[in-house]
């Protein structure tokens, strides 16, 4: 992986409408592969940085990149639904601003744990390596009726029922080890039309549960709200519908916020053209009155 790179999403939009010159103490909640964060720090040169993930790899990548701030920047290993209890750790009560990433990393498509259809590695889907369930234990080991359920839900694969029966089925003879075998399962059930891989949705379903990426943000969103210092902005980058609407409706029913974004930024075309990966990203903004 030496030569990969990772591309931020929505660079500028983040900067112009996130980090301002009042900004004193800024998350990055996914850190990632520090690509918004680099732009953090070179344009507020006073704001301390406090960069979160659940990957240990991506925190070490992290820690390389940003170097040359580390003076102004503090890594922290965890889960964004425990921001409150992290941020208290090392005597932090309030912040100005905070950005949620949903994104998955190029290094974590790369990185031999099944995010990528290709993957000749053994199905994980875990962003944090210590965490116990795996895609590969749900795929083997769930009923039927209830991997079905996870596609549908997580997913919104409408052809679960069927995927489902699929994995069922082939599971009776051996195990499905690999994500590349998995996807060559669903491409059996399911057709491919246009650009989208039939096995997107199957893939997004199985992380979202490995990971109880639904519930951590619903528990990072409230922790960051309550964080949030008076003007401090919050903004959050989802990639799927699931999560787009999780946070449109929570700034839009929380008293406390103020939405700058009535309909989500998203990618001009020459930022999709240069990344792909882009084109379903989605920003939205609130602020705390």
């Amino acid at each position: 992986m030496s030569g990969l790179t990772h591309i931020a999403v929505l660079p500028k939009e983040v900067l112009e409408n996130l980090i301002s010159t009042q900004c004193k103490v800024f998350v990055d909640a996914t850190v990632g592969g520090a690509g918004h964060a680099l732009g953090v720090l070179d344009r507020n040169r006073k704001l301390h940085f406090i960069g979160i993930d659940r990957d240990q790899e991506a925190l070490d990548r992290a820690e390389k990149t940003l170097e040359r701030y580390s003076d102004r920047v503090t890594l922290l290993r965890g889960n964004f639904r425990d921001l409150k209890e992290m941020l208290h750790g090392i005597g932090v009560s309030s912040i100005d601003g905070i950005l949620f990433d949903l994104g998955i990393s190029s290094y974590q498509l790369a990185g031999g744990r099944g995010f990528s259809f290709k993957d000749d590695e053994e199905l994980d889907m875990r962003m944090d390596t210590r965490d116990v369930l795996t895609a590969y234990e749900i795929v083997n080991s769930y009923r039927q009726d209830e991997i079905a359920r996870i596609l549908y839900e997580y997913g919104e694969e409408w052809q679960s029922r069927k995927i489902a029966k699929a994995i069922f089925d082939r599971r009776k003879k051996d195990r499905i080890r690999t994500a590349r075998e998995l996807a060559d399962i669903i491409l059996a059930v399911k057709k491919k039309t246009g650009k989208i891989h039939p096995a997107t949705k199957t893939f997004q379903a199985l992380r979202i549960a490995v990971n109880d990426e639904l519930a951590s943000l619903a528990g990072g969103m409230d922790a960051a709200v309550d964080l949030l210092s008076p003007g401090g902005r919050i903004g959050v980058i989802t990639f799927h519908s699931l999560e787009d609407r999780m946070v449109k409706q929570r700034f839009r029913s929380d008293e406390a916020l103020t939405v700058l974004t009535r309909k989500a930024i998203k990618p001009g075309i020459e930022e999709i053209r240069s990344n792909p990966r882009s084109r379903s990203a989605k920003l939205r903004i609130a602020e705390k009155i």
